[in-house]
């Protein structure tokens, strides 16, 4: 073939492909290695009670609020969101109002009943703090937060043996109990103790029985650092009598941290 002719017959096919490409209804080159095109992802739709939630995790408190009574009026869990995020605010008037709202709704509801428990340990009563957290575990029978809140409560009408008690079945339920923090979602678990010191003792005493050594020896620094009494007679104590050779017990013992 003269040169001509397969430089005219090059130039054609290369026009025809061009021509193709531009064609109506032909396939571009990036959707060449795909069969069909991909359709647009869907937008994720958050219900009014989801956006709550996130306001709650950023601690906006007043618009969680407002997205919770966006949700459904007749739902236990949203008026006892509604209620932590007014408890949140210290507003327990309100806290109190809608945690009773939740249990009208569901009187067998387990985290709003140790909820509205709560407003009364913040309200310094008591005894009808305890009344709650023992009918809050009677239908959540496992829950340690429970357990260490009813101990809490009576611990603070000085009833020590029945908090060691409830402290004791607390961690063996689950022994990082005293440590959660941020439990927002729908139970609140008591943090406030005005006798510190002899709290901590208490926790340090209740790990040392478990066998627990590091933890107890934490508690117990943290008691010495509070201005526990009596501390001389700590390392006397039957609960610290397995510790008494433990080297991090006889160095804290020897430093006797000062009271901060």
């Amino acid at each position: 073939m003269p040169l001509y002719g397969f430089s005219f017959l090059l130039a054609f096919t290369t026009a025809a492909l061009i021509a193709g490409q531009n064609a109506p209804g032909a396939r571009p080159e990036y959707l060449a290695k795909n069969d069909t095109p991909q359709p647009p992802r869907q937008q994720t739709v958050l219900s009014n009670e989801t956006r709550g939630d996130i306001f709650m995790a950023r601690k906006q408190y007043s618009d969680a609020i407002d997205m919770y009574r966006k949700s459904d009026p007749k739902s236990a869990v949203v008026e006892n969101k509604i209620g932590i995020a007014f408890h949140q605010m210290q507003r327990l008037d309100q806290a109190r109002k809608y945690y009773e709202k939740a249990i009208k709704l569901k009187p067998d509801y387990p985290e709003a009943i140790n909820n509205l428990g709560t407003v009364f340990y913040s309200e310094k009563s008591y005894r009808r703090a305890v009344v709650c957290y023992k009918r809050a575990l009677r239908f959540s029978p496992q829950s340690a937060a429970m357990m260490a809140n009813l101990g809490m409560a009576y611990f603070a009408r000085h009833d020590y043996d029945r908090a060691s008690e409830m402290f004791a079945l607390a961690l063996a339920t689950d022994p990082m109990v005293f440590e959660h923090h941020g439990q927002y979602g729908e139970l609140l678990q008591e943090r406030s103790v005005e006798e510190m010191a002899k709290f901590h003792l208490f926790l340090a005493k209740a790990h040392a029985k478990k066998g627990e050594n590091e933890q107890a020896i934490m508690y117990l620094r943290k008691a010495l650092e509070e201005g526990v009494k009596d501390r001389n007679k700590i390392p006397d104590m039957p609960e610290f009598a397995a510790l008494k050779t433990d080297a991090a017990f006889v160095e804290l013992m020897a430093s006797a941290p000062k009271p901060l």
